[in-house]
Parts: C-alpha cells; sequence; structure tokens
C-alpha cells in the first residue's frame, strides 16, 4: 500500500525543492519545473486514487475495470501533455504549433485505438452482431462471447475441424474490423440456414423412387424448423427486401460421369447443423440399404495398356 504513495511524495517533493531554489536564484526555470513536477504529482495520485478505490468500488467486472483503467491512463497522459506545454511555452504561435504537433503525433500513434474505439460504437449503435451471434470475419468463425470498448472475443468455430464445431479457442478480433472488412451474420434476425445433401447414385438406379424416399425422411426431420423458418422469413419481409424463399426440402438432379447426382437441400438451425446433417445421413444410407431399387455409386476406372512379350533364344550345350 506504501508503495502506492512513494512516486507523489517524490515527485512533490522535487516540486518544492524547485520552488526553493527559484525563491533564492530567482531563476524561472526552476519555477517551470517546479509546475511540471507538481502537476505530474497531482495527476498521478488523481489517477491512482480513481484505480485502485473508485474503480474497484463502482465497477465489479475485472475486464470492464482494466479497459476503463487504461481509459483513464491515456486521457491523464493527454492533460498532463497539453498543460505541459503551457508551462513551458509562453509565446501564443509556438503553443498553436505545438498542439498541432502533439495533436498530429497522437493521432498517428494512437490510429488504430481510435479506430477501435469507432467500430465499437458502430457496433452499439447499429447492432452489426451482439453476444451470442455466430459470426466470421477475415476468414474465422465463432460465437460472439464478449463486446469491448476496443475489441470483441468470440469462441471459435472450425478452424481444424471440418464441420461447425468449436475448437476451444478465444479469437480476438479490433473492432476497427467492421469498418472497412465484410462481416458474416449467420444469426442476425433469423437462427436457420440452407444446407444440403448430395448422393451419388448408379445409372442402374431408379433415381426417381429415391428422390421421393430421400424427401420423405427429410421432412419428417426438419418439420419443426421448416414451420420456424416459414415463421421467420415472413418477419425478414417485413423489415428487407426479401423474395420469398422456399423453405420446404428439395431435391436437385446432376448427371455426372459416374453417377447420379441427387442433392436434397433444407433448412437447419445454424448450431446444430452437423447434427441434423449426421442424422439425415445416417437415415438415408439405412433406407439404401433396405432397398434394391437403387444404391449408392462409387467412382470407376477403365484401365488399358499393352504387356510386352520378350522372346530369349537358349542355346543347347
Amino acid at each position: 500500500m506504501l508503495r502506492n504513495y512513494i512516486i507523489p511524495i517524490v515527485l512533490f517533493s522535487g516540486s518544492f525543492i524547485c520552488l526553493f531554489l527559484n525563491d533564492i536564484f530567482q531563476e524561472p526555470l526552476y519555477f517551470s519545473i517546479f509546475l511540471s513536477l507538481f502537476l505530474l504529482g497531482g495527476i498521478f495520485s488523481s489517477y491512482k486514487i480513481i484505480t485502485t478505490i473508485i474503480t474497484k468500488k463502482v465497477i465489479t467486472d475485472r475486464k470492464t475495470q482494466f479497459t476503463f483503467n487504461k481509459a483513464i491512463l491515456i486521457l491523464s497522459v493527454l492533460i498532463y501533455g497539453v498543460m505541459a506545454i503551457q508551462i513551458w511555452i509562453k509565446n501564443t504561435d509556438t503553443l498553436v504549433i505545438s498542439y498541432g504537433i502533439l495533436a498530429a503525433g497522437i493521432a498517428i500513434a494512437l490510429q488504430d485505438l481510435f479506430r477501435n474505439f469507432v467500430g465499437g460504437i458502430l457496433i452499439a449503435l447499429t447492432s452489426i452482431y451482439k453476444i451470442g451471434d455466430r459470426i466470421e470475419v477475415e476468414g474465422s468463425i465463432g460465437d460472439i462471447m464478449d463486446i469491448c470498448i476496443l475489441n470483441t472475443t468470440m469462441m471459435e468455430i472450425k478452424g481444424w475441424f471440418e464441420a461447425e464445431q468449436p475448437t476451444g479457442r478465444l479469437i480476438i478480433v479490433p473492432n476497427a474490423i467492421v469498418i472497412s472488412k465484410k462481416v458474416v451474420n449467420y444469426t442476425k434476425d433469423h437462427d436457420f440456414i440452407w444446407d444440403e445433401i448430395r448422393v451419388p447414385l448408379t445409372y442402374e438406379s431408379d433415381w426417381k423412387a429415391a428422390i421421393n424416399s430421400f424427401l420423405e425422411i427429410v421432412r419428417t426431420e426438419t418439420a419443426d424448423i421448416t414451420l420456424q423458418a416459414e415463421i421467420e422469413v415472413e418477419r425478414l419481409g417485413e423489415k428487407y427486401y426479401l423474395p420469398k424463399k422456399v423453405t420446404e426440402p428439395a431435391a436437385y438432379v446432376k448427371l455426372t460421369d459416374n453417377w447420379v447426382e441427387v442433392g436434397i437441400r433444407y433448412v437447419t438451425d445454424t448450431r446444430t447443423r452437423r447434427i441434423l446433417n449426421d442424422t439425415l445421413t445416417r437415415k438415408i444410407l439405412d433406407d439404401v440399404a433396405g432397398t434394391e431399387a437403387y444404391s449408392i455409386a462409387s467412382e470407376t476406372m477403365e484401365i488399358q495398356g499393352k504387356r510386352a512379350v520378350e522372346l530369349f533364344r537358349k542355346e543347347l550345350i
């Protein structure tokens, strides 16, 4: 506790020594040093009182305390810089130039800080994303866990996994990214996305029967989310210009060199996409295994070549 007062005591002691020397030698330099040290001691003491006493009583969250203390530190440095210039520079024209140079230096040194601060304000005012949303920025996908003044914290999704599941890593994104970069929000205003399962069938398969069977499976498993998606689409149409989107499961057929590809498109909850995809895939495989009308295709290869035959003459001894 005592160490918090050592620096102010040293600064105030030094300032009074300079004041004493000024009275003896009548040297303006000593008086300027006295004012500088006294001002620095006062600002430092105020900073310590605010950050160690008042902040801990008013703000309980440690992360908010840290952010607030950093802001107070920056403000204290700016105040001291402005007042120190007034102490040491008496000429008005020079003072204006000094303020301009100081402002330019601060703007250059803290441009990223200012951009992050402005980005934080934009996030708060425009709701680009909020806590709980799933977003993608600069190729990283995550669920928003915290939005601070300068940055956003999110739990990484996907990462080294192919599917959208948490990796356990936290991603810290500067708020300035919303000013100049693209932000993809998976859950803004609605909680569903479209997904698709592609099933390759042999050309000998009854692909029409397969489509009817697959669609029946998907309709049964996605009935609830499809109904919810229809409601959300209608609500989105009231807020945005949105052409009518079909939320019912649909099938699309594509011809390839090796098989007939059947794509089953359906809506799913954003956060449980992989789980539903897995459930549907298992049921479709069970359905294929239980019938002879259609079957899963695999890639075929035709290999051609020539076999060289060499004749050797064997001499008799």
